[in-house]
């Protein structure tokens, strides 16, 4: 029996239902979602924020204009570690969040809306390293595609953001998962292209306002409003404690916005998979079909 306010996956949208309904799931689900996300990747993004600031710091050594101070703070290895440490952090928690979201999503549909945790933690962890691994190869891809032209960067980025939906939702290995993408928007590239771009746009807006009591700080504290600046005091503030944990909490709200993107690219993954094989419409024909036999 399905749950009040079920949100049903299986099934083609519109595109303001995409929206509607990445909203409408987030929105029901708000409380155990997140508290699902953060018992199990909330030590990943803890160790990507501690990266996070630890980089900053290690950084503030070039760019100091105080030459004294530089050099005491420059130290090569620090700076190598600090970006190591910081790129590593950043590849874990994002594979971790975006494998607890589609996990959740599909204990979701299996159970008619109610979610088990256990099954979704242990569902994680046995694919952790196939995320790690379409996590790498997608975005070196993209980093490939981008260097060598935008446009490259642009069209590999369609396919790449539904492939972690087929690495679960259609139980494919890393490689299957990533030929098969591109499978899946032939011939829907552009309106593929266009609801991942409206729902980029409404993260990104959404994340520029959170961030803002930390860009406020950081002005203040390198005199722009008051019409002082001082290059030392514009270096400083990269690594004053205060600025470190607003851009820390700035950091960790977008972090979680881009939720939205995952889920979004469910609903469009569901919605392209539904317009060429039909399985949520076969799966709903052969369900009813089994209730009239009982």
């Amino acid at each position: 029996m399905l749950k009040k306010n079920y949100i049903e996956f299986k099934k083609k949208r519109e595109f303001g239902e995409i929206l509607g309904d990445t909203f409408a799931f987030l929105r029901t689900q708000f409380k155990p979602f997140f508290s699902t996300l953060l018992k199990i990747a909330g030590p990943y993004i803890f160790a990507f924020l501690v990266a996070y600031a630890f980089y900053m710091y290690a950084f503030n050594g070039v760019l100091n204009f105080n030459v004294e101070r530089s050099n005491d703070m420059y130290n090569p290895i620090l700076m190598v570690v600090a970006m190591l440490f910081f790129f590593v952090t950043l590849i874990f928690s994002y594979a971790m969040a975006q494998s607890v979201t589609l996990h959740y999503i599909k204990n979701y549909i299996e159970n008619n809306g109610e979610t088990n945790y256990s099954q979704v933690k242990s569902e994680v962890y046995t694919n952790f390293w196939k995320f790690i691994g379409l996590t790498l190869l997608a975005g070196i891809c993209l980093v490939i595609g981008t260097m060598i032209c935008v446009i490259p960067g642009i069209y590999l980025f369609v396919p790449l953001s539904l492939s972690f939906s087929i690495l679960i939702f259609n139980k494919k290995n890393v490689t299957d998962a990533f030929s098969e993408s591109f499978s899946l928007i032939k011939d829907y590239w552009w309106i593929t292209f266009a609801y991942l771009l409206v729902v980029f746009i409404i993260v990104m807006v959404a994340g520029w306002a959170f961030s803002i009591p930390s860009v406020i700080y950081t002005y203040a504290k390198m005199g722009i409003f008051s019409g002082e600046m001082d290059p030392e005091n514009m270096m400083n503030s990269l690594t004053d404690p205060i600025a470190l944990l607003l851009n820390a909490i700035s950091t960790l709200f977008q972090y979680l916005l881009n939720i939205i993107s995952v889920v979004a690219s469910v609903m469009i993954y569901f919605d392209l998979n539904e317009k060429k094989n039909l399985t949520g419409t076969m799966e709903r024909i052969q369900n009813l079909g089994n209730t009239s036999k009982l």
